[in-house]
C-alpha cells in the first residue's frame, strides 16, 4: 500500500483527495499547514507528497525547500489557476510536478501514479547494478544513484529521469520539447519554461562550475545534450 500525504488548508480539498485516494487503495495522511508537513515528513516514510503552495506557517514553496535538504520523496504541488510564477519556483526548490487547482481527480491520480511507477524503479529486489560512466560520473540505473568524482548526489525523481535520458544518449541533442513529453508526458500540461528550471538545478548538481558545464551543454536555439 503507498503512502500518501495531502497538505492543504481547504479540508473541503483534503478531504475529498483523502476520500478518493484511499479508493485506489492509498494510505492517507492529511497536515493543514507547512510546519504539521514537515513534521509529518520527517516522521514518516511516505512515497508521495501533495503539497498545496498557498498553506499557513510555512508555503508550499518554504516546505518544498526545507524538505529537500533532507529527503528525495516525490512533490507535487497544488497551485491556482494562472500562478505560473509559483508554479516555477516550486520546481526550482525540488517540485517533481504541478496541478493547477481547481483539478480533476482522475489527473491527479494518473501523475500521482506516474511518479510512483518511476520511484518504484529504485525499490525493485537487488540485482547487478545496470551503471553508466561517463567523465567521471556513475549513474546506477537499478539504485538511481548517482555519483561524481566517487561522492553521491541529491537528485530528485525528474532530475534522475532527465539526466538518464541524456547520459544514455551522450552527444544527442534533445530540444526543449522532446524532453518535456518524454519525461513528463504528452499530456502534460507545462512548457519548455520546466524543462529550463530542471536542467539549471540538475546543473547545480552535477556540475563544479554550472556556468561551464562539464556534463550536460546546451545547444543554442535546439536544446540540451549529454556530452560524451
Amino acid at each position: 500500500m503507498k503512502k500518501v500525504l495531502v497538505v492543504d488548508d481547504e479540508k473541503l480539498i483534503v478531504k475529498g483527495l483523502k476520500f478518493s485516494l484511499e479508493q485506489d487503495d492509498m494510505e492517507v495522511d492529511t497536515a493543514y499547514d507547512g510546519g504539521e508537513a514537515i513534521e509529518k515528513i520527517k516522521a514518516n516514510d511516505y512515497d508521495i507528497v501533495l503539497l498545496d503552495i498557498m498553506i499557513p506557517v510555512y508555503t508550499g514553496i518554504e516546505v518544498c525547500q526545507m524538505v529537500r535538504e533532507f529527503s528525495n520523496v516525490p512533490i507535487i504541488m497544488l497551485t491556482a489557476k494562472g500562478e505560473d510564477m509559483d508554479k516555477i519556483m516550486g520546481l526550482e526548490y525540488g517540485a517533481d510536478d504541478y496541478i493547477t487547482k481547481p483539478f480533476n481527480i482522475l489527473e491527479v491520480k494518473a501523475r500521482i501514479k506516474a511518479i510512483l511507477r518511476r520511484s518504484n524503479r529504485k525499490q525493485a529486489p537487488a540485482k547487478p547494478s545496470n551503471v553508466m560512466e561517463i567523465n567521471g560520473m556513475k549513474v546506477e540505473l537499478d539504485s538511481r544513484r548517482v555519483f561524481v568524482g566517487g561522492k553521491e548526489l541529491n537528485l530528485t525523481a525528474k532530475e534522475f529521469d532527465l539526466l538518464e535520458l541524456l547520459m544514455a544518449h551522450p552527444n544527442k541533442v534533445y530540444s526543449r520539447n522532446e524532453l518535456l513529453n518524454t519525461i513528463w508526458g504528452d499530456s502534460y500540461p507545462g512548457d519548455a519554461r520546466t524543462v529550463d528550471v530542471h536542467v539549471r538545478r540538475l546543473r547545480e548538481k552535477i556540475e563544479a562550475n554550472p556556468g561551464e558545464p562539464v556534463y550536460i551543454h546546451t545547444k543554442w536555439g535546439v536544446g540540451y545534450f549529454f556530452k560524451g
